[in-house]
């Protein structure tokens, strides 16, 4: 199902004029209001209430990971899935404060987790192949992660998304995944990842380099999620189509739940009004991959926060989601100068 235009000329115009009722100077909130405005939007109502936000934290392992992309070995992945379901993640920690849900997805890690709540098993296969040897998913495997991302979001409640993923390796994805649909060059996309030295950050430029070499027919948006991988960004690809269909608010969280949204807009363009940056990462090449998904082409997506975050996890998406709380207590609380008996200005 083709996912529709939302833009509503007269929501916006009713969804402004409360805004500019309000007790206050005009655009005195600034970009607060310009978010009101987006969720009212994206909810299609003047009155818009987030209900039972869900963040997904979508886990993968990737064979291009054996040619040292990373700083850490690839046992991690299934060490901190571990650790987001004991409670004791960045991501655990802000999501019990801000009251949302967590679930965990092992979309693909190589290891074995014993059933417990919280954790979600769609595991496609025991990690991608190497993508420097051959393509990192096939186009059935690469499918199947998709339709995976969107059975789970049909199954959950509420009318916000917050994205989240794990996966070592996973910067050297959607670096290749930026490079590749966007026509950057490699060398703009790379950047440290978990903390790469700078000879790191050559050896994996270099790498990556040669797997855009290898995979250089690979030009439309699902022949390159299959040829780079992984499992966790095509599950997400499937999260962002599902969430926008529904027209969920969907807050998007750094680099490698960017690198799903930019393949979700390659074949949905209207996927990304309802996406909400929730921050630009420290990772070099986000900035890239946001002007890439600006409304315009001179013009890029505007993420709320800038404080170097480069955690992943869905960090960023749970910090900034007291502003979509925020925005919308606005909209629906504070008085009008009508109501409140305040004068305007003159």
């Amino acid at each position: 199902m083709q996912i529709t235009d939302i833009h509503d000329p007269a929501l916006a115009q009713r969804l402004q004029h409360k805004l500019d009722s309000k007790t206050k100077p005009l655009g005195s909130l600034g970009r607060l209001e310009a978010l009101a405005l987006q969720i009212g939007l994206i909810l299609g109502t003047d009155t818009p209430q987030l209900k039972q936000p869900q963040m997904l934290v979508c886990a993968g392992d990737h064979g291009l990971a054996a040619r040292g992309v990373s700083a850490y070995p690839s046992d991690v992945t299934w060490q901190m899935v571990e650790n987001f379901l004991a409670g004791g993640a960045a991501v655990s920690v802000l999501a019990r404060q801000h009251g949302l849900a967590l679930r965990v997805v092992d979309c693909g890690v190589r290891h074995e987790f014993a059933p417990r709540p919280g954790l979600l098993v769609r595991k496609v296969g025991p990690g991608t192949a190497d993508s420097s040897q051959g393509p990192a998913m096939t186009a059935a495997q690469c499918g199947q992660a998709i339709a995976n991302g969107r059975e789970i979001v049909g199954q959950l409640p509420g009318n916000a998304l917050l994205l989240g993923e794990m996966g070592i390796g996973n910067t050297s994805a959607a670096s290749l995944l930026l490079a590749r649909l966007t026509g950057t060059d490699i060398a703009e996309c790379v950047g440290a990842g978990t903390g790469l030295d700078g000879s790191g950050i050559a050896r994996k430029q270099a790498v990556l380099q040669e797997v855009l070499a290898l995979h250089s027919d690979a030009n439309t948006p699902l022949q390159a999620l299959a040829a780079f991988g992984g499992f966790e960004i095509a599950t997400l690809v499937g999260t962002v189509l599902q969430a926008a269909q529904e027209r969920r608010v969907i807050v998007v969280d750094g680099f490698i739940s960017s690198a799903a949204v930019l393949v979700a807009a390659a074949l949905e363009p209207h996927v990304v009004q309802r996406c909400v940056f929730s921050h630009r990462s420290g990772e070099c090449g986000h900035g890239l991959m946001l002007r890439h998904l600006g409304p315009q082409k001179d013009q890029p997506a505007r993420a709320l926060l800038d404080w170097g975050l480069r955690l992943g996890e869905g960090s960023g998406a749970a910090l900034a989601w007291p502003m979509l709380v925020s925005a919308c207590a606005i909209l629906g609380q504070m008085a009008s100068f009508e109501s409140a008996g305040v004068s305007q200005k003159a």
